[in-house]
């Protein structure tokens, strides 16, 4: 089916033996597809598409996300949940891997992605646009009391560090996760996901 449909496009297909596909990757499940690399898109981009769909921005921004799968399973989470982009830093956090657009399950292919130097300037620039912009923080309200409507930047930081303090303190309000185990936070892309989710129930 997948060959059908490449060869309908006019995309070339070529049959190999398997130990040359061994050779390329680890784990192919017995085809490869080749893709040129993927384009970053901009903040201007995303803001523009939310307003074409005639709808309140809504981004998710990530601070300090270093693990490729973490990202990948935001990006797909984001998707789903109707986000018109997810914007990451381009030092000190991870970009679109092998690892994390094979965790994306494809959603890298629906939903743009930004590389910024600096969230700073880059809150500034959504809070300008009338973007609310919200921090996953322990310290902060419980996120089940918080109207997520208008336009939102959710934010969520890595493991361990979460978001930083500048950023945090760029941010119009703190939202929070409760913890009723013994352990005190959740993995990355969890958190992001039930933060998506909320602000999806608001609009």
């Amino acid at each position: 089916e997948i060959v059908a449909i490449a060869r309908e496009r006019h995309i070339p297909v070529q049959e190999v033996d398997r130990a040359r596909l061994d050779a390329i990757a680890d784990h192919h499940q017995g085809m490869l597809a080749f893709a040129s690399a993927y384009q970053y898109h901009t903040v201007e981009e995303m803001l523009a598409l939310a307003a074409e769909r005639g709808e309140a921005p809504f981004l998710v921004l990530l601070d300090g996300v270093t693990d490729p799968h973490n990202l990948g399973a935001i990006i797909r989470t984001a998707e789903c949940a109707g986000a018109h982009g997810v914007i990451v830093q381009e030092r000190r956090a991870v970009g679109l891997t092998p690892a994390a657009v094979k965790a994306s399950a494809g959603a890298v292919e629906h939903i743009m992605v930004a590389r910024v130097v600096n969230l700073v300037a880059t809150l500034a620039t959504l809070k300008a646009q009338n973007i609310w912009t919200y921090a996953a923080d322990m310290a902060g309200e419980d996120y089940a009391g918080v109207d997520f409507a208008g336009g939102v930047a959710v934010v969520v930081g890595a493991e361990g560090e979460g978001v930083s303090r500048l950023v945090l303190e760029s941010c119009d309000k703190r939202v929070s996760l409760p913890v009723r185990g013994k352990l005190d936070s959740l993995n990355a892309s969890v958190a992001a996901g039930i933060l998506l989710y909320a602000v999806l129930r608001s609009r």
